[in-house]
């Protein structure tokens, strides 16, 4: 399964942004999909994820104002990405759950103070 993330950039404190991650050269279907995110000298962390259903789970530092939602129909998930803060600077990494877990190359998001 190849992951190809789109949508990162350099914003302003307050701004928008929306990531995309489209899958493919799945055999099966893809059951959760998600974002996490790395910024310099930290651990990789759980941003957001959706199941194949719907259902979805968020980091409470991004509550009310990160939403994921996806298209199954093209085995998309998007991000998008609303009050952004400085802290939330990051490289921003796509995941696809099939048989086996499968992670993008990753995507910059940088939010200037």
């Amino acid at each position: 399964v190849q992951l190809a993330e789109s949508g990162g950039g350099l914003v302003p404190a307050g701004g928008s942004l929306t990531l995309s991650c489209a899958a493919s050269g799945s055999r099966f279907n893809i059951n959760n999909m998600g974002w996490y995110r790395q910024a310099p000298g930290k651990q990789r962390e759980l941003v957001a994820t959706i199941t194949r259903g719907g259902s979805t789970n968020y980091a409470y530092s991004v509550k009310g104002r990160f939403t994921i939602s996806r298209d199954n129909a093209k085995n998309t998930v998007y991000l998008q990405m609303n009050s952004l803060k400085p802290e939330d600077t990051a490289i921003y990494y796509c995941n696809a759950q099939e048989e086996l877990s499968y992670w993008g190359q990753g995507t910059q998001v940088t939010v200037s103070s």
